[in-house]
């Protein structure tokens, strides 16, 4: 994704240093000698200049946007490395969808975490942001219809980042609502694995290739996952609102459309444990699992504070239950939507 946003700089008119992790070093060799990214097959634009890591230094000079893109696993390296290059007056904008927890079980959204590593005077004088919403790293290379959210706390700052990203087909808006925004994207992940579960389960029963399959199953677990997506928003601290738009719902369906998330649900569904299922895949990056674990830890401290409800998010901790402590596949239906449904 990070070399996909480099597109809609490219055509604005920027230009745009392009710094490969240790981990990238075969992008960025094969980016410079073909001019082609190999992971997204298309060429990169004539005014982005890739970088290995260890011309980090030089690549910021004269910089004024940062985008960390690392996933959310290395958002701890990256912002390390951050913290001795950012300078007062830069923008900072991540994009890695996560959320860590502290003792008591208080979330931290990853912008938090990353910014933790710059120190106090630098952090103060620097703009953070978020981008947020309904992304595939292929289409927004293809140049195709794109809609999303800029989020952070200073309206000024967000404005000058959309105008250095919004395109004719990069269409972008913002947000201060970035507690909100950032909970939403890390907690689509984990309910696209989730809805994800129902491919396999029906695959498990024989109805995979049925004439007459709709997609109930899938709109049932999509209907749970987008109220408890709104009431994470709200436990955070942040606009409920914000839940229903781009950051929450729009971005929970594209994830959950395809990609390694929902791969990895469609093997717990059809009876396979999360550990077998990951193996199957090659033991793959699970941001969406990393992040399941992360939020079923919280819900247990905070359940035990009294913080929220032993009902609330029955979903989630569900996933927890099959991701993080490996329990059998058993959708809690009852529990769904506030309880066992009454007659009318």
């Amino acid at each position: 994704m990070g070399s996909a946003l480099a597109v809609p700089l490219a055509d604005n008119g920027h230009d745009v240093r392009l710094v490969g992790t240790h981990l990238d070093r075969e992008i960025i060799d094969a980016i410079r000698s073909t001019g082609v990214h190999p992971g997204l097959g298309r060429e990169v634009p004539a005014s982005v200049r890739a970088h290995q890591l260890e011309e980090l230094q030089g690549a910021f000079e004269d910089a004024e946007i940062v985008l960390s893109g690392v996933n959310s696993l290395g958002v701890e390296w990256a912002g390390e490395r951050l913290a001795a290059l950012l300078r007062p007056g830069q923008l900072v904008i991540t994009i890695a969808k996560g959320v860590r927890t502290t003792e008591n079980g208080d979330l931290r959204i990853l912008p938090d975490v990353l910014a933790a590593h710059v120190a106090a005077d630098v952090r103060e004088r620097v703009g953070w942001a978020a981008i947020i919403g309904p992304s595939i790293a292929g289409e927004v290379a293809a140049r195709r219809e794109t809609c999303v959210v800029l989020c952070g706390t200073d309206a000024p700052v967000l404005d000058r980042l959309a105008a250095a990203f919004r395109t004719d087909w990069y269409h972008v808006w913002t947000s201060t609502d970035l507690v909100g925004g950032e909970i939403c994207a890390a907690a689509k992940n984990c309910y696209a694995l989730g809805i994800g579960l129902a491919e396999g389960e029906l695959e498990r029963r024989g109805e995979g290739a049925s004439a007459d399959r709709a997609h109930n199953y899938e709109a049932a677990l999509f209907a749970q996952s987008a109220v408890e997506i709104r009431q994470w928003a709200s436990l955070v601290g942040g606009e409920p609102e914000t839940a229903s738009w781009l950051p929450g719902v729009g971005d929970m369906y594209v994830t959950s459309t395809g990609g390694r998330n929902v791969r990895v649900g469609n093997l717990l569904g059809t009876g396979l444990s999360f550990a077998d299922a990951a193996a199957s895949l090659g033991n793959p990056t699970l941001e969406g699992a990393a992040a399941i674990t992360v939020f079923g830890d919280a819900l247990g401290k905070l359940t035990e504070r009294g913080v929220v409800g032993q009902d609330d998010f029955p979903l989630m901790r569900h996933l927890y239950e099959v991701v993080g402590l490996l329990h059998p596949l058993n959708i809690p239906w009852s529990r769904f939507f506030g309880g066992e449904p009454t007659r009318r």
